[in-house]
Formats: structure tokens, C-alpha cells, sequence
């Protein structure tokens, strides 16, 4: 089963995101679910990748584990919607699979 977890901060905005194990929907390398998780994440830290005005942690480093921390260097309602919009597609895509995977994918947020 892999294990989500999603902090956020004031206002809703996303601040870590975490995810770890394998969903074990099906052998490895071949699991639609991992690689649906795979996706929503590394999606996610591209987009934030990309803002100058965030500072990016991400780990990727091994397999079954993938992770990202993003703090706003400056404090902007442009960055604010952005990180709230990162954690508001990060909920959705992660509890649709919950919905349709509940063996296989957890939620938990904090």
C-alpha cells in the first residue's frame, strides 16, 4: 500500500507532501496505481519547479519514495493561489485513487 500524507499551512496552501511503499495494484514496474501517484506528485514539483518566487525540497531518490517540502520566499497572492492550487490538485488526484484503489493508496493530511 503506499501512504500519502499532505500538510498544509495557513490558508490551505500546500507546504510537504509525501509518499511512500508500493501500491502493489500489480507487479513492479507495470502498477497503473504507482504510476498514477508517480505523476501527480512529480507533475506538482514541476509546476512549483518553475516558480522563482518558492523554495523546492524535492526527493525523488529511491524507489517507493518520493517527496516534496515548498515554502514562499516572499509572501504574494499569486504564490499563495499557486501553492493552494498544487494542494488542491494533489487532494483531488490522490482521493479520486483512494475511491477507486481504497487496498491500495491512503490519504492522510495534516
Amino acid at each position: 500500500m503506499t501512504s500519502i500524507t499532505l500538510s498544509y499551512g495557513k490558508n490551505g496552501v500546500i507546504k510537504k507532501c509525501q509518499a511512500n511503499g508500493h501500491a502493489d495494484f500489480s507487479k513492479k514496474g507495470t502498477d497503473i496505481v504507482c504510476a498514477a501517484i508517480t505523476i501527480l506528485i512529480r507533475t506538482a514539483m514541476q509546476v512549483l519547479s518553475h516558480n522563482e518566487d518558492v523554495f523546492l525540497i524535492a526527493d525523488a531518490s529511491s524507489r517507493g519514495a518520493l517527496s516534496f517540502s515548498v515554502e514562499a520566499k516572499t509572501e504574494s497572492p499569486e504564490t499563495e493561489a499557486q501553492l493552494k492550487c498544487i494542494g488542491d490538485f494533489l487532494r483531488t488526484g490522490i482521493l479520486a485513487l483512494t475511491k477507486e484503489f481504497p487496498e491500495n493508496v491512503i490519504l492522510m493530511e495534516e
